[in-house]
Protein backbone atom coordinates (compact mmCIF):
# COMPACT_ATOMS: atom_id res chain seq x y z
CA UNK A 1 0.00 0.00 0.00
CA UNK A 2 1.54 3.29 -1.02
CA UNK A 3 0.61 6.79 0.28
CA UNK A 4 1.31 8.26 -2.82
CA UNK A 5 -1.42 9.38 -5.62
CA UNK A 6 -0.47 10.40 -9.26
CA UNK A 7 -3.50 12.26 -10.20
CA UNK A 8 -4.35 14.70 -13.61
CA UNK A 9 -6.98 16.96 -13.03
CA UNK A 10 -8.82 18.99 -16.38
CA UNK A 11 -10.60 21.71 -14.69
CA UNK A 12 -12.56 23.20 -17.30
CA UNK A 13 -14.65 26.18 -17.53
CA UNK A 14 -17.97 23.68 -17.97
CA UNK A 15 -16.50 20.28 -16.71
CA UNK A 16 -13.85 19.01 -14.16
CA UNK A 17 -12.34 15.96 -14.61
CA UNK A 18 -10.29 13.61 -12.45
CA UNK A 19 -7.43 10.92 -13.29
CA UNK A 20 -6.40 8.87 -10.83
CA UNK A 21 -3.16 6.77 -12.23
CA UNK A 22 -3.78 3.36 -12.72
CA UNK A 23 -7.48 3.73 -12.08
CA UNK A 24 -8.65 6.04 -14.82
CA UNK A 25 -10.81 8.82 -14.71
CA UNK A 26 -12.68 8.77 -11.55
CA UNK A 27 -14.60 11.73 -11.64
CA UNK A 28 -16.41 13.97 -14.24
CA UNK A 29 -18.52 16.72 -13.09
CA UNK A 30 -19.73 20.06 -14.10
CA UNK A 31 -17.41 23.23 -12.64
CA UNK A 32 -19.96 25.09 -10.56
CA UNK A 33 -20.33 25.63 -6.79
CA UNK A 34 -22.71 26.83 -4.76
CA UNK A 35 -22.57 28.55 -1.81
CA UNK A 36 -24.30 31.04 0.61
CA UNK A 37 -23.85 35.09 0.68
CA UNK A 38 -23.88 35.63 4.26
CA UNK A 39 -20.78 33.50 5.51
CA UNK A 40 -19.15 32.08 2.04
CA UNK A 41 -19.85 28.52 2.86
CA UNK A 42 -20.28 26.01 0.32
CA UNK A 43 -23.12 24.07 0.33
CA UNK A 44 -22.89 22.12 -2.98
CA UNK A 45 -19.94 21.80 -5.76
CA UNK A 46 -20.34 19.48 -9.35
CA UNK A 47 -23.90 17.89 -10.52
CA UNK A 48 -25.96 19.30 -7.45
CA UNK A 49 -24.74 22.67 -8.04
CA UNK A 50 -25.30 22.43 -11.60
CA UNK A 51 -29.13 21.63 -10.92
CA UNK A 52 -29.32 25.21 -9.13
CA UNK A 53 -28.03 27.32 -11.94
CA UNK A 54 -30.43 29.63 -11.91
CA UNK A 55 -33.15 27.93 -9.47
CA UNK A 56 -31.99 29.99 -6.27
CA UNK A 57 -33.12 32.03 -3.69
CA UNK A 58 -31.18 34.89 -3.12
CA UNK A 59 -29.45 33.53 -0.07
CA UNK A 60 -27.53 31.18 -2.23
CA UNK A 61 -25.42 32.03 -5.42
CA UNK A 62 -24.33 29.22 -7.78
CA UNK A 63 -21.65 30.11 -10.00
CA UNK A 64 -18.88 28.89 -12.50
CA UNK A 65 -15.59 30.22 -10.39
CA UNK A 66 -13.97 29.64 -13.86
CA UNK A 67 -14.44 32.33 -16.69
CA UNK A 68 -13.11 31.81 -19.74
CA UNK A 69 -10.38 29.14 -18.68
CA UNK A 70 -9.16 31.31 -16.22
CA UNK A 71 -9.79 31.26 -12.39
CA UNK A 72 -11.92 34.05 -11.82
CA UNK A 73 -12.61 33.58 -8.28
CA UNK A 74 -9.72 31.87 -6.26
CA UNK A 75 -10.86 30.52 -2.85
CA UNK A 76 -14.03 29.31 -4.17
CA UNK A 77 -11.59 27.55 -6.90
CA UNK A 78 -9.77 26.42 -4.26
CA UNK A 79 -12.58 25.11 -2.29
CA UNK A 80 -14.04 23.19 -5.53
CA UNK A 81 -10.98 21.36 -6.23
CA UNK A 82 -9.89 19.88 -2.88
CA UNK A 83 -13.96 18.80 -3.25
CA UNK A 84 -13.24 16.84 -6.19
CA UNK A 85 -9.74 15.48 -4.90
CA UNK A 86 -11.36 14.17 -1.83
CA UNK A 87 -14.29 13.13 -3.72
CA UNK A 88 -12.11 11.14 -6.19
CA UNK A 89 -9.61 9.79 -3.86
CA UNK A 90 -11.31 7.16 -0.85
CA UNK A 91 -8.42 6.22 0.55
CA UNK A 92 -5.33 7.88 2.62
CA UNK A 93 -2.83 9.29 0.80
CA UNK A 94 0.39 11.20 2.25
CA UNK A 95 1.53 12.34 -0.75
CA UNK A 96 -0.66 14.14 -3.78
CA UNK A 97 1.31 14.37 -7.26
CA UNK A 98 -0.80 16.52 -9.27
CA UNK A 99 -0.71 17.33 -13.32
CA UNK A 100 -3.05 19.80 -14.43
CA UNK A 101 -4.15 21.14 -17.68
CA UNK A 102 -4.05 25.39 -18.61
CA UNK A 103 -4.96 26.82 -21.75
CA UNK A 104 -2.01 27.63 -23.92
CA UNK A 105 -1.69 31.28 -23.94
CA UNK A 106 -1.52 31.63 -20.06
CA UNK A 107 -0.15 34.21 -18.67
CA UNK A 108 2.33 33.57 -15.35
CA UNK A 109 -0.14 34.93 -13.28
CA UNK A 110 -2.91 33.00 -14.18
CA UNK A 111 -0.62 29.44 -14.25
CA UNK A 112 0.23 31.05 -10.32
CA UNK A 113 -2.81 31.12 -9.41
CA UNK A 114 -3.80 27.50 -10.55
CA UNK A 115 -0.58 25.81 -9.24
CA UNK A 116 -1.62 27.59 -5.19
CA UNK A 117 -5.02 27.09 -5.78
CA UNK A 118 -3.89 23.35 -5.82
CA UNK A 119 -0.77 23.30 -3.37
CA UNK A 120 -4.20 24.84 -0.93
CA UNK A 121 -6.17 22.27 -2.04
CA UNK A 122 -3.63 19.87 -0.90
CA UNK A 123 -1.18 18.68 -3.65
CA UNK A 124 2.51 18.26 -2.81
CA UNK A 125 3.91 19.04 -6.15
CA UNK A 126 2.13 20.55 -9.34
CA UNK A 127 2.76 19.89 -13.36
CA UNK A 128 1.62 22.01 -15.59
CA UNK A 129 0.94 21.26 -19.01
CA UNK A 130 -0.64 23.12 -21.90
CA UNK A 131 -3.97 22.00 -23.00
CA UNK A 132 -3.77 21.51 -26.20
CA UNK A 133 -0.65 19.25 -25.70
CA UNK A 134 -2.43 17.31 -23.38
CA UNK A 135 -5.52 16.75 -25.62
CA UNK A 136 -3.22 16.02 -28.71
CA UNK A 137 -1.43 12.82 -26.24
CA UNK A 138 -5.34 12.06 -25.71
CA UNK A 139 -6.14 11.70 -29.45
CA UNK A 140 -3.47 9.56 -29.49
CA UNK A 141 -1.49 12.11 -32.24
CA UNK A 142 2.17 10.93 -32.31
CA UNK A 143 3.41 14.48 -31.37
CA UNK A 144 7.02 13.38 -30.58
CA UNK A 145 7.60 12.98 -34.26
CA UNK A 146 9.05 15.75 -36.83
CA UNK A 147 5.95 16.50 -38.37
CA UNK A 148 3.17 18.85 -38.13
CA UNK A 149 0.20 17.45 -35.92
CA UNK A 150 -2.77 20.50 -36.24
CA UNK A 151 -5.00 20.02 -32.93
CA UNK A 152 -8.18 22.65 -32.08
CA UNK A 153 -9.15 21.91 -28.43
CA UNK A 154 -12.85 23.40 -28.37
CA UNK A 155 -13.56 23.10 -24.90
CA UNK A 156 -16.38 25.84 -22.46
CA UNK A 157 -14.63 28.59 -22.07
CA UNK A 158 -11.31 28.59 -24.48
CA UNK A 159 -10.29 27.31 -28.00
CA UNK A 160 -6.87 25.98 -28.15
CA UNK A 161 -5.96 25.94 -31.81
CA UNK A 162 -2.15 24.91 -31.71
CA UNK A 163 0.25 23.39 -34.55
CA UNK A 164 2.66 20.58 -32.62
CA UNK A 165 6.14 19.36 -33.29
CA UNK A 166 9.08 17.22 -31.81
CA UNK A 167 6.53 17.47 -28.88
CA UNK A 168 6.15 20.94 -28.37
CA UNK A 169 4.00 24.07 -29.25
CA UNK A 170 5.10 25.95 -32.63
CA UNK A 171 2.14 27.95 -33.30
CA UNK A 172 -0.48 28.54 -30.56
CA UNK A 173 -3.60 30.76 -30.24
CA UNK A 174 -6.17 30.69 -27.58
CA UNK A 175 -9.43 32.09 -28.36
CA UNK A 176 -11.32 33.01 -25.29
CA UNK A 177 -14.73 32.05 -24.80
CA UNK A 178 -16.10 28.76 -26.24
CA UNK A 179 -19.51 26.51 -25.65
CA UNK A 180 -20.42 29.53 -23.38
CA UNK A 181 -20.53 31.75 -25.69
CA UNK A 182 -22.50 29.34 -28.05
CA UNK A 183 -24.80 29.01 -25.56
CA UNK A 184 -24.94 32.85 -24.94
CA UNK A 185 -25.75 33.46 -28.70
CA UNK A 186 -28.59 31.45 -28.54
CA UNK A 187 -29.71 33.56 -25.38
CA UNK A 188 -29.48 36.55 -27.42
CA UNK A 189 -30.93 35.24 -30.34
CA UNK A 190 -34.39 33.89 -29.24
CA UNK A 191 -34.39 37.16 -26.51
CA UNK A 192 -33.94 38.78 -29.99
CA UNK A 193 -35.87 37.33 -32.62
CA UNK A 194 -38.89 35.68 -30.69
CA UNK A 195 -38.77 37.98 -27.31
CA UNK A 196 -38.35 34.97 -25.04
CA UNK A 197 -35.66 34.73 -22.67
CA UNK A 198 -34.02 31.70 -21.42
CA UNK A 199 -31.32 30.86 -18.60
CA UNK A 200 -27.63 29.07 -19.59
CA UNK A 201 -29.03 25.63 -18.90
CA UNK A 202 -31.71 25.70 -21.24
CA UNK A 203 -29.50 27.08 -23.94
CA UNK A 204 -27.01 24.07 -23.39
CA UNK A 205 -29.93 22.04 -23.58
CA UNK A 206 -30.70 23.60 -26.99
CA UNK A 207 -27.09 23.09 -28.25
CA UNK A 208 -26.79 19.70 -27.70
CA UNK A 209 -30.08 18.43 -28.24
CA UNK A 210 -30.17 19.99 -32.37
CA UNK A 211 -26.59 22.35 -32.47
CA UNK A 212 -25.42 22.19 -35.70
CA UNK A 213 -22.41 24.11 -36.74
CA UNK A 214 -22.77 23.51 -40.63
CA UNK A 215 -25.44 25.62 -41.73
CA UNK A 216 -26.21 24.42 -45.02
CA UNK A 217 -26.56 20.95 -43.54
CA UNK A 218 -29.34 21.92 -40.95
CA UNK A 219 -32.74 21.06 -41.51
CA UNK A 220 -35.87 23.19 -41.68
CA UNK A 221 -38.50 20.06 -40.00
CA UNK A 222 -36.25 19.23 -36.93
CA UNK A 223 -37.77 21.12 -34.10
CA UNK A 224 -37.32 21.64 -30.30
CA UNK A 225 -39.85 22.75 -27.80
CA UNK A 226 -38.13 26.15 -25.54
CA UNK A 227 -39.10 27.07 -22.72
CA UNK A 228 -38.85 30.41 -20.92
CA UNK A 229 -40.21 33.59 -20.24
CA UNK A 230 -41.53 36.47 -22.35
CA UNK A 231 -40.02 39.26 -22.56
CA UNK A 232 -43.01 41.98 -23.27
CA UNK A 233 -46.03 39.99 -20.72
CA UNK A 234 -43.42 38.49 -18.65
CA UNK A 235 -45.35 35.43 -18.52
CA UNK A 236 -44.26 31.94 -19.09
CA UNK A 237 -43.99 30.62 -22.79
CA UNK A 238 -43.38 28.11 -24.83
CA UNK A 239 -41.86 28.33 -28.45
CA UNK A 240 -40.92 25.53 -31.43
CA UNK A 241 -37.63 26.33 -32.80
CA UNK A 242 -35.97 24.61 -35.83
CA UNK A 243 -32.04 23.32 -36.21
CA UNK A 244 -31.68 25.88 -38.98
CA UNK A 245 -32.26 28.48 -36.45
CA UNK A 246 -30.00 27.68 -34.09
CA UNK A 247 -27.53 26.90 -36.60
CA UNK A 248 -28.00 30.46 -37.60
CA UNK A 249 -27.90 31.71 -34.10
CA UNK A 250 -23.89 30.78 -33.44
CA UNK A 251 -22.46 31.03 -36.46
CA UNK A 252 -21.07 34.09 -34.75
CA UNK A 253 -18.81 33.14 -31.69
CA UNK A 254 -17.92 29.39 -34.31
CA UNK A 255 -16.25 32.35 -36.90
CA UNK A 256 -14.79 33.65 -33.77
CA UNK A 257 -12.91 30.03 -33.36
CA UNK A 258 -12.23 29.75 -37.22
CA UNK A 259 -10.75 32.97 -37.54
CA UNK A 260 -8.15 31.88 -35.01
CA UNK A 261 -7.43 28.50 -36.85
CA UNK A 262 -7.04 30.52 -39.85
CA UNK A 263 -4.73 32.86 -38.08
CA UNK A 264 -2.54 30.21 -36.56
CA UNK A 265 -2.42 28.33 -40.42
CA UNK A 266 -1.08 31.41 -41.67
CA UNK A 267 2.19 31.74 -38.80
CA UNK A 268 2.96 27.96 -39.83
CA UNK A 269 6.04 27.61 -41.79
CA UNK A 270 5.22 26.39 -45.29
CA UNK A 271 6.49 22.60 -44.41
CA UNK A 272 4.26 22.07 -41.30
CA UNK A 273 1.42 23.48 -43.21
CA UNK A 274 2.01 20.59 -45.90
CA UNK A 275 1.95 18.33 -43.10
CA UNK A 276 -1.46 19.39 -41.85
CA UNK A 277 -3.06 19.18 -45.02
CA UNK A 278 -2.03 15.41 -45.44
CA UNK A 279 -3.13 14.45 -41.96
CA UNK A 280 -6.05 16.91 -41.53
CA UNK A 281 -6.92 19.03 -38.29
CA UNK A 282 -7.85 17.01 -34.94
CA UNK A 283 -10.68 18.50 -33.24
CA UNK A 284 -11.42 17.86 -29.65
CA UNK A 285 -12.97 19.00 -26.30
CA UNK A 286 -16.61 19.35 -25.11
CA UNK A 287 -18.05 21.41 -27.72
CA UNK A 288 -16.06 18.88 -30.37
CA UNK A 289 -19.58 17.17 -30.05
CA UNK A 290 -21.59 19.70 -31.33
CA UNK A 291 -23.22 18.37 -34.76
CA UNK A 292 -21.52 18.59 -37.76
CA UNK A 293 -18.46 20.60 -36.37
CA UNK A 294 -15.83 18.71 -38.43
CA UNK A 295 -17.71 20.21 -41.62
CA UNK A 296 -18.15 23.52 -40.52
CA UNK A 297 -14.10 23.17 -40.48
CA UNK A 298 -13.58 21.06 -43.79
CA UNK A 299 -16.00 23.53 -45.37
CA UNK A 300 -14.49 26.63 -44.52
CA UNK A 301 -11.08 25.64 -44.34
CA UNK A 302 -10.35 23.30 -47.21
CA UNK A 303 -8.62 20.87 -45.09
CA UNK A 304 -9.77 17.24 -43.80
CA UNK A 305 -11.11 18.15 -39.89
CA UNK A 306 -11.86 14.84 -38.11
CA UNK A 307 -13.23 14.79 -34.34
CA UNK A 308 -11.29 12.36 -31.78
CA UNK A 309 -12.57 9.84 -30.49
CA UNK A 310 -14.14 10.78 -27.18
CA UNK A 311 -13.31 14.61 -27.40
CA UNK A 312 -14.06 15.60 -24.21
CA UNK A 313 -12.08 13.25 -22.63
CA UNK A 314 -9.00 13.92 -24.46
CA UNK A 315 -7.13 16.48 -22.09
CA UNK A 316 -7.96 14.28 -18.80
CA UNK A 317 -6.36 11.19 -21.01
CA UNK A 318 -3.29 12.69 -21.96
CA UNK A 319 -2.70 14.89 -18.79
CA UNK A 320 -3.22 11.48 -17.29
CA UNK A 321 -0.98 9.47 -19.74
CA UNK A 322 1.90 12.18 -18.62
CA UNK A 323 1.06 11.54 -14.79
CA UNK A 324 2.05 8.30 -15.59
CA UNK A 325 5.29 8.54 -17.90
CA UNK A 326 6.54 11.74 -16.21
CA UNK A 327 10.04 11.14 -17.59
CA UNK A 328 8.77 10.60 -21.07
CA UNK A 329 6.85 13.81 -21.34
CA UNK A 330 9.86 16.26 -19.53
CA UNK A 331 9.65 18.46 -22.57
CA UNK A 332 5.77 18.89 -22.52
CA UNK A 333 5.67 19.80 -18.74
CA UNK A 334 6.13 23.59 -17.41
Amino acid sequence: MTFRKKIAIDLGTANTLVYIAGEGIALNEPTVVAYSVENNKILAVGDDARSMLGRTPGSIIASRPLKDGVIADYTITEAMISYFLKKAIKSFTLRIDLMISVPGGSTQVEKRAVVSACKSAGATDVYLMEEPLSAAIGARIPISQASGHMIVNIGGGTAEIAVISLGQLVVYKSVRGAGTKIDEAIIHYLRKKHNLIIGERTAEDVKIKIGNAHTPTASEEKFIEVKGRDFQSGLPKIIQVSEKTVSEAIQKPLKGILEGVKEVLSKTPPELASDIVDRGIVISGGTGLLGNIDKYFTYNIGVASFIAEEPLFCVIRGAGMAIENLDSYKEAIR
